[in-house]
Formats: structure tokens, C-alpha cells, sequence
């Protein structure tokens, strides 16, 4: 009778379960809450959760193995058949959509139809500010080479300051692919909590008259000297030119970068492309975030999580994050010094990737001043910048370092 139950007990996976185990579904129930109760990036946080729940349901195989696994001995890769065979669904989808790098351009693609440059091209010199955001990526850098990561892991763990889920997740494939999951976790994690971190660092650095700073007023009385007359042709072009400067200048930010100004032509060119405007937005931009999620949360199996270097990580990310949204708004109130027209420095702190939850959230905090001081359209000037910025600092990371 023994022989049965201890038969049974190893046939179900109470056998191979530890406290591990337990802590990691704590995580990934976690990441379930706050994608479903608390609406926090919902379609990027509940495939991520359950990946996270799926890759450590003891013995069902469902997390992502080491790179090592599906070498041949000859030191070739597997095909993705003996991968499906060997190690299942999650692994060949991993290998096959995200080792490749096949889906964080194609996230971008769609995040491109998503993308209206219109307020940045009207207030070009808002678009500074997105560059100064990025000083999180390169500050918190340095400081994780200090602490002992290396440079292509460093680089990787900077990036998250760039807010920018699809970018990170690119920039680690290409640096530091065994840093993914951790990576993509405080990424995604961090976005998700815009609307917690960016009004917590303006109220640390602003002062109440520099909330109270109203565009619109400031407009009026200092007018812009010049204005776009054809603002839709402009919108075309814009794309195509940025695309090829930007390329030949830095050409690894291509994948990214071209993919999402492709997607931005689409949708400008209007009713004859519309179809694929919709496309890419719509089901293929769905089902990559699908695939990307549940993947990417399927790394996070316990032995890979609870390590001190993943507690860098999610420590190094909120650093990076935090110095962004910072930089962002120094950089409004340096050029306040010395100019008559002021910009609300609440712009600046949207020069980050997450468009456009961080200029909703500027928005709603500049409201609780003024409920007629609407800065929505200055910050999209900022946060779109803030897109392009981290795709570029994306390209010179992976150009010096891959």
C-alpha cells in the first residue's frame, strides 16, 4: 500500500515541489493582480504573469530551458522540430519568435500606427527633452559595471530606463539573452507603475509654481515664429527621412526604428493603406504581445529568479527608471534659466518610451493645479521623442557592445 501512495505522490508534482515553487506563483499571482484588478498594462502583464505561472507548474516542462539544451553535439542548434519534440510548445516558441528577435520589431511596427509625431513635429524643441530622459539608460550603466555586471549586462540592465518593454527585451536578446526574463519583468513591471513613479519624482523635484507653469498661456504670449502650413505632407515625409538618417547613422537601431516609423507611414498615407494600418496594429501587434508575454514569462523558472543578480536587476531598473523621469524634468528647469518662455518641467519627466500613459499621467497631475492647464499635447511632444531616443540609444548599446 506504501509502494502506491509513494507511486502516486511521484506521478503528481508534489514530488518535485519547494518552497520555490510557492514563491514564484506568488510573483507570477502578483503580476496577475495588477494586470487584472488594477488595470496596470493589462495586455502585457497577464500573459507575462501566467508565463511566469506556467514555467514553474512543477514537472509540466513549460519553462524555458538554457541556450546550452538545445545544442547538438557537433555544436549546431537543434531544429525547432526536435525542439518541439524535446522540450516543448514554450521552447519552441521561444527560440523560434524571441531568440531570433523576430518579435520585438514587430511590436514596434504596430506601435507605430499607435504613434502620432504631429505633436512633436509642431513643438520641435519639446522633442530635446525626450533625449535627456534618456540619462538613466547610461547613468545606471556605469553604476552596474561598478557593481560587477558586465558591460553587455549592463547595458541590458540600463535600457530599462528608456521605459520601453519591446526595446529591452531587443537590446538583452542581442547583449545578455541568459538576462532576459529578469529584464523584461522590472521592464514591463515598471511601466506598468507610470502612474505611481512619475508623479512621486515631480513632487520630489518641482516646486508648486513650476506645476502651476501654464502652456497654453505661455503660447499666447510668447507665439511660435514658425508654423508647419502643410502639417500631413510633412507627417509622410518625416518618417521616410528620419528612417534613412537615422540608419545610416546608427544602422542597429534599424530593426527597431524602421519597423515602427513603417508603421507610422502606413497609417499617415491614410485610406489606401489603412488595411495595413489595421493589420499591424490590430492581429499581428495581438498575437506578438501574446507570444511575447507568455515566452518571456516562461524564462522565469526559480532557479533562474531567485538570484542576487535578479535582485540587481529589479533594483537597477527602478534606479534607471527613476533617473530618467529626473533627468527629464532637470533638463526643463536648466533651460528655464535662461528662458523667458518656461515649459512645465512635468514635459520633461514624459521623455520616456511609455506612450502615452506617462502624458496622461503628466496631464492629470498638472490638472490637480489648474483644471484648465491641459499639457497633454506638450508632453506627446516629449514622449514620442522619448520612443525614437530609446531605440537610438538601443542601436549605439548593441553597435559597441554586440
Amino acid at each position: 500500500m506504501r509502494e502506491i501512495f509513494t507511486n502516486l505522490t511521484e506521478m503528481t508534482g508534489f514530488s518535485t515541489m519547494g518552497w520555490e515553487t510557492i514563491l514564484m506563483w506568488m510573483i507570477a499571482f502578483l503580476l496577475l493582480y495588477l494586470g487584472i484588478k488594477k488595470q496596470y498594462e493589462p495586455l502585457l502583464l497577464v500573459p507575462i504573469g501566467f508565463g511566469v505561472l506556467l514555467a514553474n507548474l512543477p514537472g509540466a516542462g513549460l519553462g524555458v530551458v538554457d541556450s546550452s539544451l538545445v545544442v547538438n553535439p557537433d555544436g549546431t542548434y537543434m531544429s525547432l522540430l526536435d525542439i518541439a519534440d524535446e522540450h516543448g510548445i514554450m521552447n519552441l516558441l521561444y527560440f523560434s519568435l524571441i531568440k531570433t528577435g523576430i518579435l520585438p520589431p514587430i511590436i514596434f511596427m504596430g506601435v507605430g500606427v499607435l504613434t502620432d509625431f504631429g505633436p512633436m513635429l509642431r513643438n520641435l524643441k519639446l522633442s530635446l527633452f525626450g533625449g535627456a530622459a534618456q540619462l538613466g539608460i547610461f547613468s545606471v550603466l556605469i553604476g552596474a559595471v561598478l557593481l560587477g555586471f558586465t558591460l553587455p549586462e549592463a547595458a541590458s540592465l540600463g535600457i530599462i530606463g528608456g521605459a520601453d518593454g519591446p526595446t529591452a527585451i531587443y537590446t538583452t536578446i542581442k547583449l545578455a539573452p541568459h538576462l532576459l526574463g529578469p529584464i523584461a519583468i522590472a521592464a514591463y513591471s515598471y511601466m506598468a507603475l507610470v502612474p505611481v513613479i512619475i508623479p512621486f519624482i515631480a513632487k520630489l523635484l518641482m516646486t508648486e509654481k513650476e506645476f502651476k507653469i501654464h502652456m497654453k498661456k505661455m503660447d499666447q504670449q510668447f507665439p511660435p515664429k514658425h508654423e508647419i502650413k502643410n502639417l500631413k505632407t510633412v507627417k509622410i515625409i518625416f518618417p521616410i527621412v528620419l528612417g534613412v538618417i537615422v540608419s545610416v547613422l546608427v544602422p542597429s537601431s534599424a530593426p527597431l526604428l524602421g519597423m515602427l516609423l513603417f508603421g507610422n507611414l502606413v497609417k499617415e498615407i491614410g485610406s489606401s493603406t489603412s488595411r495595413l494600418a489595421d493589420a499591424a496594429s490590430g492581429p499581428i501587434m495581438n498575437t506578438a504581445t501574446i507570444f511575447l508575454g507568455l515566452t518571456v514569462g516562461a524564462t522565469m523558472s526559480a532557479n533562474v529568479f531567485l538570484t542576487a543578480q535578479t535582485l540587481g536587476i529589479i533594483v537597477g531598473g527602478l534606479l534607471a527608471f527613476g533617473v530618467s523621469v529626473a533627468g527629464g524634468i532637470f533638463a526643463v528647469k536648466t533651460y528655464n534659466l535662461f528662458s523667458k518662455k518656461k515649459i512645465n518641467p512635468l514635459v520633461g519627466a514624459t521623455g520616456l518610451s511609455a506612450v502615452p500613459m506617462a502624458s496622461r499621467v503628466a496631464n492629470e497631475v498638472a490638472l490637480r493645479y489648474d483644471k484648465s492647464k491641459h499639457i497633454l499635447q506638450y508632453c506627446m511632444a516629449s514622449n514620442v521623442s522619448g520612443v525614437i531616443g530609446s531605440a537610438v540609444a538601443a542601436g549605439v548599446l548593441i553597435s559597441f557592445l554586440g
